[in-house]
């Protein structure tokens, strides 16, 4: 695998899950690989559990990492062409780029969707510049329209979790007070649509996300009919995809909050969310703090999703 950015760069799901649990078992035991082999992680956003996890799962691997904090540590970047640069931005990404590539064997990637324009987000177009001009393996930390790593360490936790072969996952939207981006719903419907899990998707009307992404997903417009008989309930925020709203906030309606009347009505579902989580706005306090939140172990998967894509990587060069 030479890059990784969306759920078909993983190959076999099957084959993946079971690499997953290997490397689970046996976190240092591919150290030789990582020999003499540097990281960069390069950050246009902030992080914790990615920056986190993405460097232990490389140091499990014996490589080197440095990281970049490109708002903080580096030049202010400029990303379009044809601008005069006679602002506060004193480097082009097109010099940036194959400079980092000249200092690592691989690049990691975390750059959101900025709203400014929907064509160059969902084009993905600064982690499709590093792909095109680093001349190193690059892999998604979370892009404008996706967060693979996130959404193969979901799936990871799903598969320990599950207690039928083919259990009912549903997606809901909740309310937060900021404009967020589609990526981590986006993901995490795609990673879904690859497996054979009965997949719902529950929002209010305006949050649609991109069909692409969506796929043969059973899209519920009422919240309490699509927990019916859950099995997990993956809590996120979104903002509107459709134009003329892109990237706006809609509403922040409360009664899309998780509660535990609504968790009543699924099959003793399992909880879940990617985090950082806002309390009592996505998921009330109950709920996550339950015997049935698994959003630690989740997160916990995100060093394993990490660690299985840079081995993938690595066995490559």
């Amino acid at each position: 695998m030479r890059h990784f950015t969306n759920v078909k760069d993983l190959g076999d799901l099957n084959i993946a899950l079971k690499e997953a649990f290997e490397v689970k078992a046996n976190r240092f035991g591919y150290k030789q690989l990582g020999k003499d082999k540097t990281l960069i992680m390069i950050f246009f956003n902030s992080s914790l559990r990615t920056r986190l996890s993405t460097q232990k799962a490389a140091m499990n691997l014996g490589m080197n990492v440095m990281v970049l904090d490109i708002n903080q540590g580096a030049w202010k970047l400029e990303t379009e062409r044809g601008v005069i640069m006679d602002g506060d931005k004193s480097e082009h990404l097109l010099e940036a780029i194959p400079v980092i590539g000249c200092y690592c064997d691989v690049i990691g990637v975390r750059a959101f969707a900025k709203f400014e324009n929907k064509e160059d987000d969902y084009q993905e177009k600064i982690l499709t510049e590093f792909i095109k001009y680093s001349g190193r393996p690059v892999f998604s930390m979370e892009a404008a329209t996706r967060h693979p790593l996130q959404s193969f360490a979901d799936l990871i936790t799903i598969e320990e979790y599950k207690k039928k072969e083919k259990p009912k996952v549903v997606l809901t939207w909740a309310p937060h007070p900021k404009s967020l981006p589609q990526a981590v719903a986006n993901s995490f419907a795609e990673w879904m649509n690859a497996t054979d899990y009965e997949f719902v998707i529950t929002h209010p009307e305006g949050y649609e996300l991109d069909k692409s992404f969506t796929g043969n997903a059973r899209i519920e417009y009422d919240q309490k009919k699509a927990f019916e008989g859950a099995d997990f309930i993956y809590a996120k925020n979104w903002s509107a995809f459709a134009d003329p709203n892109y990237g706006k906030v809609l509403n922040t309606d409360r009664s899309w909050t998780v509660d535990s009347e609504k968790m009543a009505l699924t099959n003793n579902a399992y909880f879940m969310h990617c985090l950082p989580v806002r309390r009592n706005m996505i998921v009330t306090d109950d709920v996550i703090e339950s015997p049935q939140s698994i959003v630690i172990p989740e997160a916990a998967n995100r060093e394993i999703s990490a660690q299985v894509v840079l081995k993938k990587i690595l066995e490559s060069l």
